[in-house]
């Protein structure tokens, strides 16, 4: 369900989107939430707000897709450097950093490289990192939050002492061919969806919520394509599921167990992709996992601004997002 091509629209045009969409709830699987009238009570109702929160999947139902970077094999094994050099992004690099660097790229419209700069110098990564030379082209992805890691990636080589460059090669299916034949040397990836994009089969998972056994199933299947991971960053861009801050206030939950114990009264409201009711890891995971009950579902976007609308505006009490928008910046 996860969609790598994605636009972070501020608020305002959010609310205006949403409102010229008019019926934007109306094809979900629950139907309108007033027409439903399936709620047993109102403890989980709506909140709106502006702030968007996160709240734990403490109980991992989705997948660990960490921030990992991914390397030519060849290219590796010739230049120590490159692996130690991005290991050093991985060692610092939180999913609230990336949040607010995909804010201040895709809200308040900054240059990607400035945002970057500003990073790479405020957390050292411009010193301490030695040893390379010679070419280095990494690979992006045509999506914002691609570009933001390619480019902190070559700020990085090139503090280094590598000549580094940034390369948009396209989705997927066009830049790990790329990688694996060496026309690009690096990549920042993503933990549970290329471990089970390089597995290939659809009928059997092998990433999990647990990082460390989802980079062991991995590394041999990277292997086997002549590619090797360098270490997983905290940074993880995954679905996630939000509410307001003045939502989760009002309840005093952060995790999503502590929303199920707090919301047993079925009075709960659920936004997200028209997929989300018959995928695993949405609404029934969040059933079977959590044990939660919903009145009803809307169907908005897959994380994306009218989904976030009707969270901030009180038509859904939690909603699905992805963990690292930059919508979910404090303040």
């Amino acid at each position: 369900m996860r969609a790598r091509i994605r636009f972070i629209a501020p608020l305002a045009v959010a609310v205006a989107l949403t409102a010229a969409c008019g019926e934007s709830g109306s094809s979900g699987t629950g139907g309108d939430a007033e027409a439903s009238g399936s709620a047993s009570g109102d403890a989980c109702a709506p909140v709106a707000g502006d702030q968007l929160v996160v709240l734990e999947d403490d109980k991992q139902l989705q997948n660990a897709d960490n921030v990992i970077p991914a390397v030519n094999a060849a290219a590796a094994a010739s230049s120590p450097a490159l692996l130690e050099s991005l290991n050093a992004v991985s060692e610092v690099l939180t999913t609230e950093d990336l949040i607010e660097m995909n804010a201040a790229v895709d809200v308040e419209r900054q240059p990607v490289e400035e945002v970057v700069a500003s990073y790479v110098a405020d957390n050292g990564l411009d010193s301490g990192v030695s040893g390379g030379s010679g070419p280095v082209v990494v690979g992006a992805a045509d999506f914002s939050e691609s570009q933001v890691l390619a480019t902190l990636y070559a700020d990085v080589l090139t503090a280094a002492g590598f000549d580094a460059s940034v390369q948009t090669v396209g989705n997927r299916e066009l830049y790990l061919p790329a990688l694996e034949r060496g026309e690009i040397q690096a990549f920042p990836e993503y933990l549970a969806t290329v471990t089970e994009f390089i597995e290939g089969d659809d009928s059997t998972e092998v990433a999990s919520g647990d990082v460390d056994e989802t980079v062991a199933a991995l590394t041999p299947l990277a292997e086997g394509v002549g590619l090797v991971f360098g270490e997983p960053a905290e940074a993880a861009d995954q679905n996630a599921f939000a509410v307001t801050q003045e939502f989760a206030d009002e309840l005093g939950v952060t995790t999503l167990s502590e929303l199920a114990d707090a919301c047993g009264d079925g009075s709960l409201t659920l936004g997200g992709p028209g997929e989300c009711p018959t995928r695993p890891a949405c609404q029934p995971g969040l059933e079977e996992t959590y044990g939660l009950e919903f009145a009803s579902f809307q169907e908005y976007d897959a994380g994306g601004p009218l989904t976030k609308a009707a969270i901030q505006q009180g038509e859904v009490a939690i909603g699905l997002v992805f963990s690292s928008d930059g919508a979910l910046a404090q303040g």
